[in-house]
């Protein structure tokens, strides 16, 4: 029986893949105010632009592709069952050839009833127009988890994140909550590791060995670490 990696995966793996992220330092997303287009006030106020904005990130994320951080995490699962838990948005786990993939945060290629949050459609193109409907009448709104709203994947996140044996943090320094609080959830005597070029300025603890390397590098480190140790 293979043992259980468990990657909970951030905006850095997709960044080696040229998909531009958001980061808190000033408060923007590609030029625009993320309150204004990423929570449900900025929905009610402008819902044009923030379609726009979501069908441009759409556009952009499938025009990139896989680095080799993802595949290298496909390939893990000839040895291990992988789960990667991510706060990514693209589906370039999934392209890689990951077979478990859980989103956090939403999906970009997917759609969601702004009326019944239940209702969630996969999208075969990059666009959603206003007047795009749901089958109850309303809006379809991007099927993003957006600042304000509950993290529903949150709870199996845990569940996953408890049977690991092995944990790994890669391409986030764990800033962004609640997802950072998954390593809390991990038992202790499980292997862990963490992938950035930023270490968290907090007490990570002796049992997280830390490569400071963006993903595509730390992960040809771990993969040594992982299958020759």
């Amino acid at each position: 029986m293979k043992q259980k990696l468990v990657v909970l995966s951030g905006a850095g793996v997709s960044a080696e893949s040229g998909i531009r992220t958001f980061r808190d330092g000033n408060g923007l997303w590609e030029n625009h105010d993320i309150m204004e287009v990423a929570s449900p006030e900025g929905w009610k106020k402008n819902r044009n632009l923030v379609l726009d904005f979501y069908n441009q990130r759409r556009k952009q994320a499938r025009e990139c592709q896989p680095n080799e951080a993802h595949l290298a995490l496909a390939r893990l699962e000839e040895h291990f069952e992988v789960q990667i838990i991510t706060q990514n948005v693209d589906d370039l786990h999934e392209r890689a050839g990951s077979s478990q993939v859980l989103h956090l945060h939403g999906e970009l290629a997917k759609a969601q009833s702004s009326l019944d949050p239940s209702l969630v459609y996969p999208l075969e193109h990059w666009e959603i127009k206003v007047g795009d409907k749901c089958e109850k009448g309303s809006q379809l709104r991007p099927f993003i988890v957006w600042f304000g709203e509950a993290v529903p994947m949150m709870i199996p996140a845990m569940k996953l994140a408890e049977k690991a044996d092995f944990f790994l943090v890669l391409g986030t320094s764990l800033q962004v909550y609640p997802a950072a609080s998954l390593i809390n959830y991990v038992p202790r005597m499980a292997k862990k590791f963490l992938i950035d070029p930023q270490v968290p300025d907090f007490n990570l603890g002796k049992d997280v060995t830390v490569i400071q390397q963006k993903a595509t590098e730390g992960m040809k480190t771990l993969e040594k670490l992982l299958l020759h140790s």
